[in-house]
């Protein structure tokens, strides 16, 4: 039997070497692949069963694919059209109380854990009769269309913006924005800071070096052998570094290292300096310590929980990136050594002044206008 000739039938010849990529493409669905392969061989004037025989579908998906075209165009021919889809099995009110019951904590439902997943939220949607049966998939589909990640979380930490806070930090923020003016008339400003317990590590194995195609690896495992407490000052007139290596992490040898900091500047009319609220920089003694050297030297702290406000955090982060991370010392005071030598390095080829772009107008604003912030009012 031969089969029905197929009808006359055009196809446009734009879409031709649009079918013929299709078909070159190793990414195409067969489904489409099959679909542009009747539409191709329908160029030619073939019979419906040498259709059928090359591209292996019966002949009511021949006359389909090409009616399709002829009435839609390329698009439809090839493309399923977009279905309705399942209708939702659960209501909005439903999800909405899964999304609630993902913003709780565990324990105001009875359990105890400390956080929610999503197979511990569809035990408990089913406890709490929210659902009679649900699966966890369709938790984290809800959860997904609402945002909520239960499996995330991220540390908070802000500072209370109390009458003292704003005051100390607009007087820091006056020094930052007048720094090139007060140095020339003899008033020097100094951001402390301290890295403590930074781990002297050795690496159990050499380093192997970067090389074409090959990133630079260490060793996972390591030796340690002690750690070191790195106190730094930053000049903010330009941005020159000062480095000492303290035995302890207290205000006994924090101390005599002020000392030791401040000699340099001893033609400087004013010194500022800028510190955080650390143990060493609070206590009674150091307290009365800075008490013994005003008014010449004046001490700046930044408020509780906002020490980025000092700008010595910045250097300890360029710093640490630059000669602390991925090093490796066989002994304590190899690091020490090395340490103190990166200091003249680091002034020479990387030193500079930060731009600390942010002012006593942009604070106030930030401080009346950015929701979440807590004040305490006095």
């Amino acid at each position: 039997m031969q089969g029905r000739k197929p009808d006359p039938f055009i196809l446009k010849k734009r879409d031709v070497p649009i079918l013929q990529q299709l078909l070159r493409d190793g990414q195409t669905s067969q489904r489409i692949a099959r679909r542009a392969r009747i539409l191709l061989n329908r160029t030619s004037d073939q019979r419906v069963n040498q259709v059928m025989l090359k591209v292996d579908r019966s002949a009511s998906t021949v006359w389909r694919v090409c009616e399709r075209y002829h009435l839609h165009g390329l698009d439809a021919a090839l493309y399923d059209a977009p279905r309705s889809g399942r209708p939702l099995v659960y209501s909005p009110q439903v999800r909405k109380r899964i999304e609630n019951l993902a913003c709780t904590e565990p324990a105001t439902v009875g359990w105890h854990l400390s956080h929610w997943s999503t197979r511990s939220l569809e035990q408990a949607a089913i406890q709490q009769e929210i659902v009679a049966r649900i699966h966890y998939t369709t938790i984290s589909d809800i959860l997904g269309a609402a945002h909520l990640r239960p499996d995330r979380f991220r540390y908070w930490k802000t500072a209370v913006w109390d009458a003292e806070a704003i005051a100390r930090t607009i007087k820091i923020l006056w020094y930052y924005e007048r720094i090139q003016a007060l140095w020339q008339d003899g008033t020097v400003v100094i951001a402390l800071d301290e890295k403590p317990n930074i781990q002297v590590l050795e690496r159990a194995m050499a380093k192997q070096l970067m090389r074409p195609g090959y990133i630079e690896r260490q060793a996972f495992d390591y030796i340690r052998h002690g750690t070191v407490n790195l106190l730094v000052g930053l000049t903010l007139y330009n941005g020159r570094m000062w480095v000492e290596c303290l035995d302890k992490n207290d205000g006994a040898h924090f101390r005599p290292a002020v000392c030791r900091l401040l000699h340099p500047y001893g033609w400087a009319r004013r010194i500022a300096l800028i510190m955080d609220n650390g143990p060493s920089h609070t206590s009674g003694d150091t307290l009365a310590f800075f008490e013994d050297l005003s008014p010449r030297v004046r001490v700046l702290f930044t408020p509780p929980n906002a020490s980025w406000l000092n700008q010595a955090e910045l250097l300890l982060r360029a710093f640490t990136e630059r000669y602390i991370d991925r090093g490796s010392w066989a002994i304590r005071a190899a690091m020490i050594a090395h340490l103190l030598a990166s200091r003249g390095e680091y002034n020479q080829y990387f030193a500079h002044p930060f731009n600390w772009g942010w002012t006593r107008h942009d604070f106030r604003y930030w401080l009346n206008n950015t929701p979440g912030l807590i004040h305490c009012k006095t």
